[in-house]
């Protein structure tokens, strides 16, 4: 569980930043040379590359270096961890909202027939 918690620690750390948002949203569409990331971004290529360190050493990405030319591709599984744990909390919650909800309809009940 401690490594769990690691693990969506930096995942989530990793995703706070909006560029680095831009990067895994771009690499969801399919694998990505670093040029071609940077390309549209108002940064340096060097910059980008601490962006894609930051991703790498979270999960998220996987690189690849084939002669000079580094390719970067999307790691589904860390994405689908940090999804089910907040697939996890939202069960959590919808069912404590429903508790919550039920409560309040007796109490409405309660409060109709006290009066009547």
């Amino acid at each position: 569980m401690l490594y769990q918690s690691a693990a969506l620690d930096l995942a989530f750390q990793a995703l706070a930043d909006p560029t680095r948002r831009g990067i895994v949203e771009r690499l969801s569409l399919g694998p990505a040379t670093v040029s071609e990331l940077a390309r549209p971004l108002p940064m340096s290529l060097p910059a980008v590359s601490q962006h894609l360190a930051v991703l790498e050493r979270s999960g998220l990405v996987i690189s690849e270096k084939v002669g000079r030319v580094r390719t970067c591709r999307i790691e589904p599984q860390a994405l689908s961890e940090a999804e089910q744990w907040f697939h996890t909390r939202r069960l959590e919650w919808e069912r404590r909202l429903d508790r919550l909800g039920e409560y309040l309809e007796q109490l409405t009940k309660e409060g109709s027939e006290d009066g009547a």
